[in-house]
């Protein structure tokens, strides 16, 4: 089968990388005052996600540093939900393979799936608190702030979602995903978030922004009763910095990995433009895109396969790696099960493409639109089909960086990583 000859194209994204991001952490936690807010000697738990954040380790060991100066014990948790299995030691490797060890942090890091129930919110929705943080002096958030994957609302993912479904552990993510069916996940993370705030626990957390190049570009350190005023500033100021894949319409996406670590549904939904129920070009600004080829799971997802649902076809690489009992565990806690179904799948990347090919409405395959990303948080370094180089030239962050590139299989018929191409290119040059 023939296909297009590619090149590789590189988007020239804005960069808000902040210049010392320790330091940068430090003068927001002194800013904040937060010290004085306890007493000496207090407990502190610092709660941490399972995103893959840039800097992560590097910012919660500055958040660290900055209680044990202030004559504090802190101490650091997993604030997620499903993640990790949904056990305490899957939890705590998902935090160590960021880097966020005792060891690294000079602090314990406590994971337990065990929670305290402190009431009902006015739906009737029983809410949760991690039971080593209810039982600390004071909590304090650490998370970013950003687009959810399965909603739009004034608040999306960051520190209020964090309170209620990463706070609450498997008990609460399963028992607010459930509501929100019915609900609207927006209003019963703020209905859960008020019902924890109430506890008088949350002393406050640290906001992380990123830009297009998933860089830090933003930290604030935000009492709690500013949360609901301002994360809504700072969530319009993380969709202002957000990129997409610079093209109008694709035939096909080729995505080298998906995973937990990059998206909450493996692929961001408002990179590939479907919902995790599977539903096609869902949104109006993203561009229209017909079929979609995941290759591989990235190493930093444990095994959860979530989201391979949103794609139409898989090489069994991928399917090798996953965890179907961590998987269909995310998937139904989070009342998505369309996430984890299994699609069209064969052994090599030739194979797919051979075969999903002639279901996107191309007549001649040779003329595919076709784009290929390593993932769906890399949208700076791409491979387009030679027939999309006019409409993406016509952009000023637009730069070409090869010739034209057959598609470059191997004897197995398999592609590299972009990456890697990417790196030979470079060499070549």
């Amino acid at each position: 089968m023939t296909f297009p000859r590619i090149c590789l194209v590189k988007q020239h994204l804005e960069d808000r990388s902040l210049p010392d991001v320790a330091l940068a952490v430090r003068q927001e936690m002194e800013r904040s005052r937060f010290a004085e807010r306890v007493r000496p000697g207090a407990r502190i738990a610092v709660g941490a996600g399972s995103r893959g954040i840039s800097n992560i380790a590097l910012i919660v060991k500055s958040v660290v540093r900055y209680w044990l100066d202030h004559g504090c014990r802190p101490f650091v948790f997993p604030a997620m939900g499903s993640h990790g299995s949904a056990t305490a030691e899957g939890q705590a490797r998902v935090l160590a393979g960021y880097g966020i060890t005792e060891q690294a942090l000079g602090c314990p890091v406590v994971s337990s799936l065990e929670v305290v129930a402190t009431g009902r919110t006015p739906e009737g929705i029983e809410t949760y608190i991690d039971r080593h943080a209810f039982e600390s002096d004071a909590v304090m958030l650490v998370g970013r702030v950003k687009w959810h994957t399965d909603f739009d609302g004034r608040i999306e993912s960051g520190l209020i979602k964090m309170a209620a479904i990463g706070l609450g552990k498997l008990a609460g993510a399963q028992s607010y995903h459930m509501a929100g069916r019915s609900l609207g996940l927006e209003q019963v993370i703020r209905s859960v978030f008020k019902q924890v705030k109430g506890t008088g626990k949350l002393l406050g957390g640290l906001a992380i922004l990123e830009d297009a190049r998933h860089a830090t570009a933003h930290l604030e350190a935000l009492p709690v009763e500013a949360w609901e005023q301002r994360e809504p500033e700072l969530l319009a100021l993380a969709k202002s910095w957000r990129t997409t894949i610079p093209a109008k319409a694709l035939d096909l996406l080729i995505i080298d990995e998906i995973g937990k670590d990059i998206s909450g549904t493996g692929m961001d939904t408002k990179v590939v433009n479907r919902s995790i129920q599977g539903l096609f070009n869902c949104y109006q600004d993203l561009p229209i895109i017909q079929r979609i080829f995941v290759r591989d799971l990235s190493q930093g997802s444990g095994g959860n396969g979530i989201g391979m649902g949103m794609a139409d076809i898989v090489s069994d690489r991928l399917l090798a790696k996953v965890d179907w009992q961590a998987t269909y565990l995310n998937s139904l806690t989070a009342c998505n099960p369309e996430g984890s179904r299994m699609p069209v799948h064969f052994p090599t990347d030739r194979e797919c493409l051979e075969r999903i090919a002639p279901t996107t409405g191309c007549l001649d395959t040779g003329q595919l639109r076709l784009c290929w990303i390593a993932n769906t948080l890399r949208l700076d370094l791409l491979a387009v089909s030679e027939n999309l180089l006019d409409e993406l030239l016509s952009k000023p962050q637009i730069e070409v960086i090869s010739e034209p590139l057959e598609l470059p299989f191997d004897q197995e018929g398999n592609l590299p990583r972009l990456g890697e191409l990417v790196e030979a290119a470079r060499g070549a040059a």
